[in-house]
């Protein structure tokens, strides 16, 4: 097993000045530094040996992969990641979403005097350096907001796992509340919805079927208790109710699958590929498992899975952006972060 190492942070306690003052910590997944070998390896070793992620015996996984799968998909995914690279800021656009997404809240919460940091469970900025920030300038409250809108042992679970691991290493710790999956929450899918109604109406044809497309988890893992599951039928009937739909028009698919083993079904990609067959030929897909715009919504979906759509016969594919730093995701994040700080102002 390979941690990614935190070095101590018992100094943080002398610096700044805490005085009854909140603070808000953003954590998203992470992105490597660059889209070269190199950098996609370290971002990858780092993800990939998450116990979270990988529950697996490391004595068998740590093998493999450190040897096939760091051999080889550093590679392949450094060229996805060069297809939605933004040049000029030398960055991936999830790492653009979640620092705007982090100002545009501060400057909502800047009349309370509530800073506002983010940083990544893999990569930079981590998580430590968001909550030095943080204390640095007096906070001695946090409340922490992974993005993630349904709950999983993998992402939620692992973005509150790395903060406490840092606070682990403090003389001092600030008091901490972390912020519950939002599944369902009725700004969240008003949101998306929204997001939805407004491609339809840039759209020259109705759409014959809206997909929601949910991040693959392994099926065992839901076996065992994980309530990812339940947290996306949730949003999906929660979309459904809202759009007027049922699940003939719109169906919830899982995409990202990664190794041999049985994910949650059905696939992503092989129920798209298979509509034209069907007779449905214009489609969207909406992701509302991501709160950014990311790899695998901009490059596995829009770019991959939108080209083996065509090429079956399909004549629209729209994919539906993430609520990004639009208004409506600022409004959702202040909303949430509110419920929190409630007695801490």
């Amino acid at each position: 097993m390979v941690f990614h190492h935190i070095p101590p942070q018992a100094h943080l306690a002398t610096q700044g000045q805490p005085g009854n003052k909140p603070g808000v910590l953003l954590v998203n997944l992470g992105t490597p530094e660059g889209t070269g070998y190199r950098a996609v390896r370290r971002y990858l070793s780092e993800f990939l040996s998450d116990r979270r992620v990988i529950e697996g015996s490391p004595l068998f996984w740590q093998p493999l992969l450190q040897g096939v799968v760091l051999t080889t998909r550093p590679s392949r995914s450094g060229r996805a990641y060069a297809r939605v690279w933004d040049t000029e800021r030398n960055e991936s656009p999830l790492r653009t979403y979640t620092r705007h997404q982090a100002e545009k809240l501060a400057e909502q919460l800047a009349a309370d005097g509530v800073p506002v940091a983010w940083g990544m469970r893999y990569g930079s900025p981590s998580v430590a350096q968001a909550l030095r920030t943080l204390m640095e300038q007096g906070c001695d409250r946090i409340v922490c907001l992974p993005l993630y809108p349904q709950y999983s042992a993998t992402t939620t679970a692992t973005a509150n796992d790395q903060l406490f691991r840092v606070l682990m290493k403090l003389r001092n710790q600030p008091a901490v509340r972390t912020v519950p999956s939002f599944p369902d929450d009725p700004d969240f899918i008003t949101a998306v919805a929204s997001s939805i109604r407004e491609e339809q109406m840039h759209a020259d044809q109705p759409f014959q079927m809206v997909v929601a497309s949910f991040h693959g988890l392994p099926q065992q893992y839901v076996d065992k208790g994980d309530s990812y599951l339940a947290d996306c039928t949730r949003t999906v009937a929660g979309l459904r109710a809202e759009l007027g739909m049922d699940e003939t028009n719109l169906p919830m698919t899982f995409q990202s699958r990664f190794g041999p083993t049985k994910w949650l079904e059905p696939y992503t990609a092989p129920f798209i590929t298979g509509l034209p067959a069907k007779g449905i030929r214009r489609i969207a897909v909406v992701t509302p498992c991501f709160m950014a715009d990311c790899l695998e919504t901009l490059d596995e979906i829009g770019h991959e899975v939108r080209e083996e759509f065509m090429k079956a016969g399909g004549e629209s594919f729209t994919l539906v952006p993430c609520l990004n730093d639009s208004p409506a995701s600022i409004r959702l994040l202040e909303k949430l972060v509110r419920r929190e700080l409630l007695g801490w102002l």
